[in-house]
């Protein structure tokens, strides 16, 4: 595929993404960094951290990388504080941070891991926002990573799904309640064969089955959700708020 054209419409802003060091989160973080903004990435691992700031400042991107296990009430907030120690602002934050831990079918589904699944896909986004709520300038953006399974859950990942699902509905909430000096979107991808994607997009039958469900006949690239991401993080987007926009090769997922 062609390299798409980048402009520059992050110049002079701040932007934070969680769960950023590989993936579509690194995508994104490269991509907005690209723009012109200064981008602070996290992760659980302080080494995948070094290495992704690393690979973003030799592209000439301003880079701040910390450790930051969502879940973590402490870590969180060194989060959002050392970020604006640093740059005294957030203009943009992406909470792109998910857990799978289970492809059981739901009722069979232990407490604990139901627990762990609703704290890092759901709850952990909203803890998030509360901390930097104080911080966030006016015009500023907030996106939300969903999936398409949100829309209809797979059997495989039924929990995962429901998770998605419910952040559909909290950015509803949460543009209402941050209106109107800041926009809340949502981005639900497709299948990109990430890591994090590797069980369902390794076997080249289940792969090939896979692209066929797409009107586009292939599978996502971490780039297609960044652009989308950028977009909507965007002032080109700036009468956009409280949507999804499904990113998914049309991918069935709605009227």
């Amino acid at each position: 595929m062609e390299k798409t054209k980048i402009g520059k419409r992050f110049i002079g802003k701040v932007a934070l993404v969680t769960a950023s060091t590989q993936g579509i989160g690194f995508a994104i973080a490269e991509r907005i960094g690209l723009e012109g903004a200064s981008v602070v990435i996290s992760s659980r691992k302080q080494n995948n951290v070094d290495e992704a700031v690393d690979k973003l400042k030799a592209q000439g991107i301003e880079a701040l990388g910390i450790v930051c296990h969502v879940s973590n009430e402490q870590q969180r907030k060194n989060l959002i504080y050392k970020t604006v120690q640093k740059y005294g602002k957030i203009d943009v934050v992406v909470s792109n941070a998910a857990a799978n831990p289970s492809i059981e079918p739901i009722l069979q589904t232990q407490e604990s891991v139901l627990d762990k699944l609703w704290e890092i896909n759901v709850k952990a986004s909203i803890l998030l926002l509360k901390e930097a709520a104080p911080h966030l300038k006016k015009g500023s953006s907030v996106i939300l990573i969903s999936s398409i399974a949100a829309f209809q859950p797979q059997a495989a990942m039924t929990m995962y799904g429901v998770t998605k699902t419910a952040l559909l509905g909290l950015t509803k909430a949460l543009a209402d309640g941050m209106a109107p000096d800041t926009r809340v979107n949502c981005v639900a991808p497709g299948i990109v064969p990430t890591n994090f994607a590797s069980y369902i997009t390794r076997t080249p039958d289940v792969r090939k089955a896979l692209e066929e469900k797409t009107l586009l006949n292939r599978l996502g690239t971490t780039e297609d959700m960044a652009a989308a991401v950028a977009f909507l993080a965007s002032d080109d987007a700036s009468y956009i708020t409280g949507e999804t926009l499904v990113v998914a090769g049309g991918m069935p997922s709605r009227l």
